[in-house]
């Protein structure tokens, strides 16, 4: 038989594992730096939960991987989550219910890919700002995210900024039924721009006028501010998404950030009603976010805002790199006799700071400071430095920390 693992999943080696942790380690001390408190939700949530009108787009949903989750006769079917967000909005309105919330996360979700060349399982770093809807917020969420990637020490970064507000006030202008609007957005937000070939005949003017916002792109708030003195009369419908996009984007050029609109870059989620941001390296995008005031409200909850981004774990990896750590690396061999000794030993250098292997039958050369032969007999200690060539015999413990560096300094 042949033993392989399930298409579109992959292992994590030892040394991705260290950027993996690299990773964690940075998002997690950034977010707490922030006033973030950190979640974990469940693997496992009610299908229910990414179906209601608002949450995934269809085409995410075809995606899903979904299963009953029998009880007895009965049975609900649940999902692998394909997303950390809905997840986290419903742990607030379990869980807190009301107030300003600050939440972040590290978890991994499942998207089926027909192939399998594509990964089905993804991890991400999010974070969630729930029950505040100002320009200010929104810059919060983008700057904490180019805090992570700066202390990750990754380059040529680059920030796409839409808006989906813009997109549903046209979309309501061109007067379709709900269900319509949705399916259009949806297909937009997947980068399909063919679906305005399809609409409405008879609103030539306002098909029009989505065609040309998808594809307007510049790098300032004057930008926004002509197709807002262009637009106010003919589309009052605009003034409040563009007075939103504006605030953003005059407080992201106040704190220096770069960015570029691009209308037709919102490419996400259906619950997005604001701003949505996306992050890239080059070419490769390693982040995004938005918007979200109606998932709340949407899942049983009050009235209340949120928005929120992910960090793409899987495309970093790629790209951070961990420092070069000065490691006290230590081999120690053990005769029969000194076991008690040796181990005790073992742990003494540990609690020093310092990395201990023990070695094993025919173990291969490590690589490796210092190796440390314990016996049952005097001199009960032969230290060799691997680095200066250099042979110690000593005869206490003690003596051994000492040479080290780690000590008592009259030992």
């Amino acid at each position: 038989m042949k033993v392989e693992k399930c298409k579109g999943f992959r292992d994590i080696a030892p040394a991705e594992m260290e950027r993996f942790r690299l990773i964690e380690s940075v998002f997690r001390d950034t977010c707490l730096g922030w006033g973030y408190q950190e979640i974990r939700t469940p693997t496992l949530e009610y299908l229910y939960l990414f179906t209601s009108v608002g949450t995934l787009t269809p085409g995410m949903l075809r995606r899903v991987y979904s299963f009953l989750d029998w009880d007895g006769w009965s049975g609900e079917r649940v999902v692998l989550k394909p997303d950390g967000t809905i997840p986290a909005a419903r742990f607030y309105v379990e869980s807190i219910k009301k107030g300003l919330a600050r939440l972040f996360y590290i978890t991994n979700v499942f998207i089926f890919e027909e192939t399998g060349k594509k990964p089905r399982e993804r991890w991400q770093c999010g974070a969630e700002l729930i029950a505040e809807n100002s320009a200010v917020a929104d810059v919060e969420l983008i700057t904490l995210t180019l805090d992570v990637l700066s202390r990750l020490g990754v380059e040529d970064i680059r920030i796409k900024i839409s808006h989906a507000g813009l997109i549903r006030a046209l979309l309501q202008k061109l007067e379709l039924d709900q269900q319509e609007q949705n399916r259009i957005f949806d297909q937009i937000l997947e980068g399909d721009l063919k679906v305005l070939a399809g609409l409405k005949a008879d609103k030539p003017e306002l098909v029009e006028a989505l065609s040309l916002l998808l594809k307007l792109k510049g790098k300032s708030s004057g930008f926004l501010k002509n197709i807002k003195a262009v637009s106010s009369r003919k589309l009052p419908e605009f003034t409040a998404s563009l007075d939103n996009f504006i605030g953003v984007v005059e407080q992201l050029e106040k704190l220096g950030c770069e960015y570029r609109i691009d209308l037709a870059s919102g490419k996400g989620f259906e619950y997005y009603t604001g701003i949505i941001f996306h992050i890239y390296s080059g070419q490769e995008i390693i982040g995004g976010g938005g918007r979200y005031d109606d998932l709340i409200p949407q899942m049983g909850g009050k009235e209340t805002p949120a928005a929120g981004f992910a960090i793409y774990m899987d495309s970093l990896l790629k790209l951070v790199k961990p420092a070069e750590a000065a490691e006290k690396r230590i081999l120690i061999s053990i005769a029969p006799q000194a076991m008690k000794e040796g181990f005790d030993m073992a742990a003494a250098l540990r609690q020093a700071g310092l990395v201990v292997e023990l070695a094993l039958g025919e173990q291969p050369e490590t690589e490796c400071n210092w190796t440390l032969e314990v016996k049952a007999e005097s001199p009960f200690f032969s230290l060799t430095d691997k680095i200066n060539n250099r042979q110690s015999e000593l005869d206490s413990a003690a003596g051994v920390l000492a040479l080290l560096g780690c000590g008592d300094d009259d030992a």
